[in-house]
């Protein structure tokens, strides 16, 4: 670790898991990952055990609904199921910087070690630039034999490219470290924060992890993204028509276009 990097992780106690599958759904471009594994920690029965600050992410606090402040940090909670325990890794923000994205993977791996956790699954986006009725999943690995199952859960195989960020650098490590690693990503416009994607990888995520989950209120949001991505359609129709250039809108706290995966 650089000496300019700080990273002070607090653990209240390392759970004991039963072959454990740690899931990372970080910021990113439309938010897919982030609400996907949010969406798994309101819903299943998890507890927090960890948090991560860096001196890598970004220079702000998050204000709370008390009005309290907190430092920017990453989140760690666990769950336990008959088949295999989760560890569930979400944060309000990703480093700025190459080496604290190093850094804190690292960190990250550490503890899968401690866990004993074999497997890794991060959840990201597929930018395209261009809206879906029904978004596709891709996928990457660090094996081809985690390649060759894709197909079998209707996912896509990258085969080309760069994936960038905290969702590509953690298993990247991962294989270094001789620890499995996916990543799944949804395609999405890249323009808003999209639960439709995010459905769409959580959906993926849940058939591959044998997930029982309420997707519910995961499909209100989608449908909500339908009616945005209709919206603004709309005003892409209209704009082309006068040749007035279209504006994109930036999603909450003008967040959701920060990273590329």
């Amino acid at each position: 670790m650089s000496k300019n990097e700080k990273i002070s992780v607090e653990i209240s106690s390392l759970p004991e898991l039963k072959d454990p599958k740690l899931i990372c759904g970080l910021p990113g471009s439309g938010y897919v990952g982030k609400l996907a594994v949010d969406y798994l920690i309101d819903k299943l029965d998890t507890k927090q055990f960890g948090k991560i600050y860096s001196s890598s992410f970004p220079p702000q606090v998050s204000i709370h609904s008390d009005g309290t402040v907190d430092l920017v940090k990453n989140s760690l909670f666990y769950h336990k199921s008959d088949e295999h325990d989760l560890v569930l890794l979400t944060g309000d923000a990703q480093p700025v910087s190459a080496q604290g994205e190093y850094a804190l993977a690292e960190e990250i791996i550490g503890l899968c070690k401690k866990m004993a956790v074999k497997d890794i699954y991060t959840l990201a986006a597929y930018i395209t630039g261009k809206f879906f009725d029904v978004p596709k999943v891709y996928g990457t690995a660090t094996t081809l034999e985690i390649v060759n199952e894709f197909s079998k859960y209707g996912v896509l195989t990258m085969n080309s490219g760069y994936l960038t960020g905290m969702n590509g650098i953690i298993i990247g490590i991962a294989k270094r470290s001789s620890i499995s690693g996916r990543c799944l990503l949804g395609e999405t416009s890249g323009y808003v924060i999209d639960a439709k994607a995010s459905k769409a990888v959580l959906e993926t995520l849940s058939k591959i992890l044998n997930i029982k989950i309420d997707m519910s209120e995961l499909e209100q949001r989608a449908k909500d993204t339908e009616e945005l991505i209709k919206a603004l359609r709309m005003q892409a129709a209209t704009q082309a028509s006068s040749e007035q250039p279209m504006t994109m809108p930036k999603g909450d706290d003008d967040k959701s276009l920060g990273y590329i995966s």
